[in-house]
């Protein structure tokens, strides 16, 4: 299959996504697994060049869907997934955790608005291209593209030639979906979901179980 990532982005690399599943860790007695956020952040950036270089091209949809997110299961062992996931303009994951689950993310292109809830209020972050997030048991956020990245795109001069990254012949010249590399450890299993209420606590909707990123 034609790659639909961006040549200008592509990268080369002689290292394994999955190499630092092997380090020899010990499981932390407080921790659910052994790998660390900072071994899933190292993942996520690795996952993002492996992705650039064309090793999951088979994965890669033909087109991006402009409406819908869409996601791929990149690898999957007892300790690790490692998941390439698109980002569209009205589409949220609403506010949750990852249960038993740590987390860590890169973004590989665009740019994503995260909303954290710190025990009192819900905080922004943005994250650009080449940025990255852990998340620790507990972490409850809500991750959605970012609507100012979206216009500034529109907005900028367009390639004269056409772009490998266009997700289709209609779509933009010089398009790059947002995306996003995540990594969960152990696999996520289940997820629950919140809302804020009248009085700034945070309040348990429903849990569901599942092996689905968000």
């Amino acid at each position: 299959m034609t790659s639909t990532l961006p040549s200008s982005l592509r990268t080369s690399s002689s290292f394994d996504a999955t190499r630092d599943l092997h380090l020899g860790h010990t499981r932390p007695a407080h921790l659910p697994t052994r790998l660390r956020p900072a071994d899933l952040l190292r993942i996520t950036d690795q996952g993002v060049a492996d992705v650039l270089d064309g090793r999951y091209d088979d994965l890669l949809p033909s087109a991006w869907d402009p409406v819908h997110r869409w996601s791929a299961r990149l690898e999957s062992d007892d300790d690790l997934d490692l998941w390439l996931i698109s980002w569209t303009p009205d589409e949220a994951t609403d506010l949750h955790d990852h249960a038993g689950s740590l987390g860590a993310l890169t973004v590989l292109s665009g740019s994503l608005r995260e909303y954290r809830w710190t025990g009192k209020d819900l905080r922004l972050r943005v994250l650009d291209e080449g940025d990255q997030a852990a998340f620790p048991l507990g972490w409850v956020h809500d991750v959605v593209h970012n609507p100012e990245w979206a216009r500034q795109s529109a907005s900028a001069p367009t390639s004269p030639t056409p772009s490998s990254s266009a997700p289709s012949s209609s779509a933009p010249i010089g398009h790059v979906p947002t995306l996003s590399v995540h990594a969960y450890s152990p696999p996520l299993t289940a997820m629950s979901y919140y809302e804020v209420t009248e009085t700034q606590s945070l309040r348990r909707t429903r849990t569901e179980l599942t092996d689905q990123p968000e």
